[in-house]
């Protein structure tokens, strides 16, 4: 697929992550190139912390958004003005040169994709799931892999489900992979392992697939994210 002028709008939406996201920022420029990147937009969902402040002061374009991940990724996705939408995590990595690797396998055909995973963390159990992420099938995408879609493809797909407080990236994501040729490119990002340090390792991957199986068997947003608040949430970001 040709597109005219490529270059990346990347859409980090936040809530509370005033500690790491001037860092995230920085890095992207280094792991990127001008070239290619056309802009970074965070999309802060009322943070009580200096998180927009510190987003714009490290060069960001700061949009303020409701809560929640799907409006803000949607928000962003509004504003932006790139022929390609890469949606990030704030507390996820990519590899060094993303922008290149995406724009090559735009080139090829492919309207949408992700990057395999890996954690910041030794864990073999870790280990163990992260590799499963390089398998091209719907079960195996998660929002921390990223995610990258060309705008016209974003627009024609109606975006994210704002219905969905959580699993908004599994729910668009296998609606990609019904129209879209969807990639999963070799190289890895790198994403925060807090939430496994904070709970038990075994217990949240369970309920993790419990999810999965649940959206299987028809659950809706609201039976899922009750079941993430009971058993996954932590009291931090929107993570």
């Amino acid at each position: 697929m040709t597109l005219t002028n490529p270059c990346i709008s990347v859409i980090i939406p936040t809530l509370n992550e005033a500690k790491g996201i001037g860092a995230l920022l920085d890095r992207l420029r280094e792991l990127g190139s001008p070239k290619t990147l056309r802009e970074i937009i965070v999309v802060d969902g009322e943070s009580s912390d200096t998180t927009a402040q510190r987003a714009r002061d490290a060069g960001a374009r700061v949009i303020h958004s409701p809560r929640g991940r799907a409006i803000q990724m949607n928000r962003g996705a509004a504003a932006a003005s790139g022929t390609i939408l890469y949606f990030l995590h704030a507390d996820t990595l990519p590899p060094a040169g993303f922008d290149r690797s995406i724009l090559a396998t735009v080139e090829k055909g492919y309207e949408a994709g992700c990057f395999r995973m890996q954690f910041d963390s030794d864990s073999g159990f870790l280990k163990f799931f992260s590799w499963f992420t390089r398998i091209n099938h719907p079960f195996c995408r998660g929002g921390d892999q990223s995610l990258f879609v060309t705008a016209g493809r974003f627009k024609r797909s109606g975006g994210f489900d704002e219905s969905y407080r959580i699993y908004e990236d599994n729910e668009y994501t296998a609606r990609l992979y019904r129209n879209t040729r969807f990639a999963v490119l070799p190289e890895k990002v790198t994403t925060s392992a807090r939430r496994y340090r904070k709970k038990n390792m075994v217990g949240l991957q369970f309920h993790y697939a419990i999810m999965h199986l649940l959206k299987g068997l028809g659950a809706g947003p609201q039976t899922l994210h009750r079941y993430y608040s009971r058993y996954i949430a932590i009291k931090r970001g929107n993570s």
